[in-house]
């Protein structure tokens, strides 16, 4: 039960990205629902994972079980399954957000988890401010941030907005700030759930070609996404997450032979 995400004495070039992952088995403890009433619950909602009773009673799930994974330089995984099969539960481990319950976690270079974008925004804050917040848990000094904010709010487009508090932005003003510092951070491991498309039609042209361009500079990138055109376009390997369990890495050309097999749900 360990992870290991820290660089050696240099630090990693996006070519020494490296991900490694063996039997990592995640668990969650169920509050309010006995195992019955939520296997029934979780069957109507279609849920992966698996449920276990502790011998003190407790419930818990298990949300992914013996994953093994190894990703190099120049990897784009695709991961792919339905709603609860564990796909944002194993880019949050990789991010460093869970700890692994069973196996073990290593990550060699920095890593950009574009997951939630909200993540760090306060609303009582203006524009500016939140751009040095947000660019902080992201993982930038206090010097790069003053470095970048000259080109992030620029890419914002909100002019005098960024003035003002955040909670007279609409949700697209919001989104937009938000998406302008996450992209901001170059990453050795780029780690995604779904790609992002933020604001009117003229901001997504942008967003896009600024969302490749950190795809294309990244060591390696893990896309979690429903969208299988979009997997086969952006990703040569592709992973099936089932009930927590993950399929082999195959090449993206056996993507709909990775399809084809049964399901373990």
């Amino acid at each position: 039960m360990s992870r290991s995400a820290k660089p050696p004495t240099a630090p990693p070039r996006p070519d020494q990205a490296f991900i490694s992952v063996r039997g990592l088995t995640l668990r969650f403890p169920v509050y309010g629902y006995d195992a019955k009433s939520l296997k029934k619950h979780l069957a109507r909602v279609a849920v992966g994972g698996r449920l276990d009773q502790a011998r003190h009673g407790s419930t818990t799930v298990t949300a992914v079980t013996g994953l093994d994974l190894e990703l190099r330089a120049g990897d784009r995984l695709g991961l792919i399954g339905h709603n609860g099969s564990g796909k944002t539960t194993l880019l949050r481990a990789l991010s460093g957000a869970y700890e692994p319950d069973e196996g073990q976690i290593e990550v060699r270079g920095k890593i950009a988890p574009l997951l939630d974008l909200s993540l760090g925004i306060d609303p009582t804050a203006t524009g500016l401010e939140n751009i040095r917040l947000r660019g902080r848990i992201a993982g930038l000094s206090a010097r790069q941030v003053e470095d970048k904010l000259e080109e992030i709010a620029a890419f914002t487009g909100l002019g005098p907005f960024l003035a003002m508090p955040l909670k007279t932005y609409s949700a697209g003003m919001q989104a937009r700030l938000a998406f302008a510092v996450a992209t901001a951070v170059e990453a050795d491991v780029l780690l995604m759930d779904e790609w992002i498309a933020v604001g009117d039609a003229d901001f997504q042209k942008i967003a896009h070609q600024r969302l490749l361009g950190l795809v294309e500079r990244a060591g390696i990138l893990v896309l979690a996404s429903h969208d299988l055109d979009l997997i086969r376009l952006y990703c040569n390997k592709v992973m099936r997450m089932d009930a927590g369990v993950g399929s082999e890495v195959v090449s993206i050309k056996a993507l709909d032979e990775l399809l084809a097999r049964p399901s373990v749900r």
